[in-house]
């Protein structure tokens, strides 16, 4: 069983029904329709690494069905900030609080925001660089009025990445120091790097290192 298969199985038996329980809103019962070998690549950037108090500042996403990137399908929210954003996180993403203002389209809130990406995603597979992250910073925005957290299964690409470098090693018995960084990753898979800490770019470079990462490990593990 692949990795994507894993993790699929392991979200519809160990987190949909229990989810679902707890869903406040019927309306978005259409998050639990898992849609096979279809994908969503996301990407936030944010005022900060605290997922309980930081807020989102852009979000974009990508469908993938099969092997094909839809670049065509994607979005690209960007969040009205209620706060100065830090010089800290401008430093990592070059986002100000002009640069929100003069987008060509604002959502008010987070919530507004992240309902049309919820639209956007459906019961897809959502897959991404240090996922846990992303998805917490939607959880948290989530939570409290539908009452749960994303129930989509998920693929973290670093962790295929691994099992991909591992591969190679299987009938060694040197356990290999792998690098998990993005940049090592894209330069291994030999993935133009478009430039980091951009939502739309974290989101398109991740749907590529996804998609040949899945025929990689797809051709490893043939008999």
């Amino acid at each position: 069983m692949s990795l994507i298969e894993r993790g699929i199985t392991f979200f519809q038996k160990k987190r949909l029904s229990k989810q679902k329980q707890k869903l406040k809103d019927e309306s978005y019962e259409y998050l639990f329709n898992v849609i096979p070998d279809e994908f969503v690549c996301f990407d936030c950037e944010t005022t900060g690494l605290d997922t309980k108090k930081d807020k989102i500042i852009t979000l974009s996403a990508i469908k993938v069905v099969g092997h094909e990137v839809l670049t065509s399908q994607s979005l690209n929210l960007v969040i009205k900030q209620q706060r100065k954003i830090s010089a800290d996180s401008i430093a990592i993403h070059q986002i100000r609080n002009l640069d929100v203002a003069n987008s060509s389209f604002i959502y008010l809130d987070e919530f507004s925001a992240i309902q049309d990406f919820l639209v956007f995603i459906q019961g897809r597979t959502l897959v991404g660089y240090y996922l846990d992250f992303d998805v917490s910073m939607v959880n948290r925005v989530i939570k409290p009025v539908l009452g749960i957290d994303l129930p989509n299964p998920r693929i973290e690409t670093s962790a295929m990445f691994h099992e991909y470098t591992r591969q190679k090693y299987k009938r060694s018995c040197i356990e290999p120091n792998i690098d998990l960084s993005f940049s090592h990753i894209l330069k291994t898979l030999q993935i133009p790097n478009m430039g980091q800490h951009d939502a739309y770019n974290d989101a398109l470079m991740t749907a590529f290192i996804f998609v040949k990462l899945k025929r990689l490990l797809a051709e490893g593990n043939k008999p």
